[in-house]
């Protein structure tokens, strides 16, 4: 199995170099080594390289910037995974995409399922929702993965942004009716490795050539509620010197935060199709946010 990993720096790009490695050669590109925004040069790799898998994890994530970029995002998010797919279908190799709960609207009183209505509110979740319907046309084999609120010791996110607040500020107001699941780079790459691993001869893809699945850990919180668990964590490692406090940390509503992109209300995702498929159980996020947040500290202590 010879892979081509497609955004090595970004946060699942980066863990997936490590996930991936035990399956095969794997060659990682980066912005430096190919722009997937250059179709020409996309095409170019892939028939140079001739993979027999292709994992896309490069993406535009800048979700409210998308509004004022709805071009450029369309082009890296629902224009690129396209020229991917038909460069895949000629080669018949496996083509990996990661998509995003952000294709839903967040009306659903429950977890969406795979076999949900899509409904983007935004240009981000547009673009990517694209991106999933180019796959599909173009006919290669497929595995699309749809995950939510990606955290990671690598990047920027969410997680590292309410630990600088929390150095600065004494109080903090955040967003407490959109609900998700937090989930770590790490996992992503990790179940990644392992469906690879059940599908690496290509044999059972026959049975279902395109698949899509939901990956995202257990127990959902809301923004509110994660930013009082990174910091309640933090405040009890060593290296964390925190101003503000956990009951410090004030829910508001949606309407009192206005973002130039919406975001759903209910980003849950239902992972049972992926658990039955491969014998998996998704995890909870706590115990890889407390890793998280002990490795940077080791991090700041090491400078």
């Amino acid at each position: 199995m010879s892979i081509l990993l497609l955004g090595k720096d970004g946060q699942v790009g980066w863990q997936l170099q490590r996930s991936l490695a035990p399956l095969g050669p794997v060659i990682a590109c980066g912005r430096g080594e190919c722009d997937v925004a250059d179709f020409d040069q996309l095409r170019l790799l892939i028939r140079q390289l001739r993979p027999s898998v292709i994992v896309n994890a490069a993406a535009y994530t800048a979700v409210d910037r998308a509004e004022s970029e709805p071009e450029l995002a369309m082009r890296i998010n629902g224009e690129a995974p396209g020229v991917l797919a038909a460069e895949a279908a000629e080669l018949s190799a496996l083509l990996v995409h990661y998509s995003t709960d952000y294709v839903f609207d967040g009306s659903k009183p429950t977890p969406y399922r795979e076999s949900d209505p899509t409904a983007p509110l935004s240009v981000y979740g547009r673009s990517k929702l694209a991106g999933e319907e180019a796959i599909r046309a173009a006919g290669c084999k497929s595995i699309i993965f749809r995950t939510s609120w990606i955290f990671g010791a690598r990047g920027s996110n969410f997680v590292k942004t309410i630990l600088r607040l929390a150095r600065e500020k004494d109080a903090l107001s955040v967003v407490g009716d959109q609900i998700g699941s937090p989930t770590p780079a790490a996992l992503v790459a990790t179940v990644s490795g392992i469906v690879l691993a059940h599908l690496r001869n290509g044999r059972a893809m026959n049975r279902e050539k395109q698949r899509l699945y939901h990956l995202c850990c257990g127990r959902p919180v809301s923004w509110h509620k994660f930013a009082q668990a990174i910091v309640e964590q933090a405040s009890a490692i060593p290296g964390w010197d925190m101003c503000l406090k956990p009951k410090a940390i004030v829910s508001i509503p949606s309407s009192e935060y206005p973002t130039p992109a919406l975001r759903p209300a209910n980003s849950r995702l239902d992972c049972r199709r992926l658990e039955k498929h491969f014998s998996l159980q998704m995890p909870d996020w706590q115990p890889y946010l407390v890793r998280m947040l002990q490795l940077l500290a080791l991090k700041q202590n090491d400078c």
